[in-house]
């Protein structure tokens, strides 16, 4: 089986990276080629039992689409993107790399020859969907993103569909939550914060929280997220039906409920460092944002998420900090 993993070079890519090469048959048959593709060269896996190949490129540019799908992948894992902050300040940098690179894909694909039919899996978003909310959001609930991330990411499954429909491949979407924690430096998303509250003072740092602690949201950890991908990947897609795009299970917790599960994992410490500060641009966003979901389609095709949101931080330790807490000694 070839597979290849677009958006490599992020933190979810690296993750999913890592996951193909430790379990080689993961997918239900061995991995037997591997390619890797970001807009920066991704690094080549150190060890694996089969070919791997890096490609530094942007899908917006249609001739590098074709150049990507050239090797004809069973499997294509389209994760590369800019993130929500990025694509609200910038919009046509977020339409050439969320959208124009999604469409070259798909096209890429369907002049790939007549034979060629992949499994395309892809990474969509809860920011499709745009307030008002009821308590609980269904799967039914209409489509009416608020972001010109979510507007993109909303146009991309519709392609997705649609280019199912016609037999150009067999696709699904994977919306996912918002992933927390997640490690490294602070990016350009918009929800960022969420990540940050637990993941610096973990690390004995300040964090900034610019919203009100009442505020809610729908998580899952970046474990979860290369679940669902994986998931996606060998789902028997007869089950899923027309409607290709599904809703990820996760866990709706209040940012005080996230500081109560810092506070249990790490301590009165680490909740100190914690600065409260205002940002009413950032409040604003977040008021039309979702809070909760009733993902009854995923769960019923077994997708699994995180019980809690102490365990999504557990997770962040022991996936992240080798399972201990605080800064390096």
């Amino acid at each position: 089986m070839h597979v290849l993993v677009t958006g490599a070079a992020g933190m979810i890519g690296q993750k999913l990276v890592r996951r193909i090469v430790g379990e080689p048959h993961i997918f239900g048959q061995a991995v037997s080629r591997l390619t890797v593709h970001d807009i920066v060269r991704p690094q080549a896996p150190e060890t694996t039992g089969f070919a791997v190949e890096t490609i530094a490129g942007d899908l917006a540019d249609a001739a590098d689409a074709s150049k990507t799908i050239a090797g004809r992948p069973d499997l294509v894992f389209h994760l590369a993107a800019v993130v929500s902050g990025e694509a609200e300040a910038d919009f046509e940098k977020g339409y050439a790399a969320n959208f124009d690179g999604t469409r070259n894909l798909l096209e890429a694909i369907r002049t790939a020859g007549d034979e060629y039919q992949p499994r395309f899996v892809f990474s969509s978003s809860i920011a499709v969907f745009g307030a008002p909310f009821p308590r609980q959001i269904p799967d039914d609930f209409f489509c009416t993103p608020l972001t010109s991330y979510g507007t993109q990411k909303a146009a991309g499954e519709l392609l997705l569909s649609d280019y199912t429909r016609r037999g150009i491949l067999d696709g699904i979407g994977i919306r996912l939550p918002t992933i927390c924690v997640r490690p490294g430096a602070p990016n350009k998303a918009a929800s960022g914060f969420f990540s940050n509250i637990i993941r610096e003072p973990l690390a004995g740092k300040e964090a900034v929280l610019p919203v009100d602690a009442s505020v809610r949201h729908w998580f899952a950890s970046p474990r979860s997220a290369v679940g669902f991908l994986v998931h996606g990947a060998t789902l028997d897609t007869e089950r899923v039906g027309p409607r290709r795009n599904l809703t990820m299970p996760g866990v709706s917790a209040t940012v005080a409920e996230q500081i109560e599960a810092l506070r249990a994992v790490g301590g009165d410490e680490a909740v100190a460092l914690i600065r409260r500060e205002r940002d009413p641009q950032i409040e604003r966003m977040v008021d039309g944002w979702a809070r909760d979901f009733a993902p009854e389609r995923a769960l019923s095709l077994g997708f699994t998420s995180d019980r809690s949101f102490e365990e999504i931080v557990r997770v962040h330790v022991d996936d992240e900090l080798g399972g201990e807490i605080g800064p390096p000694t």
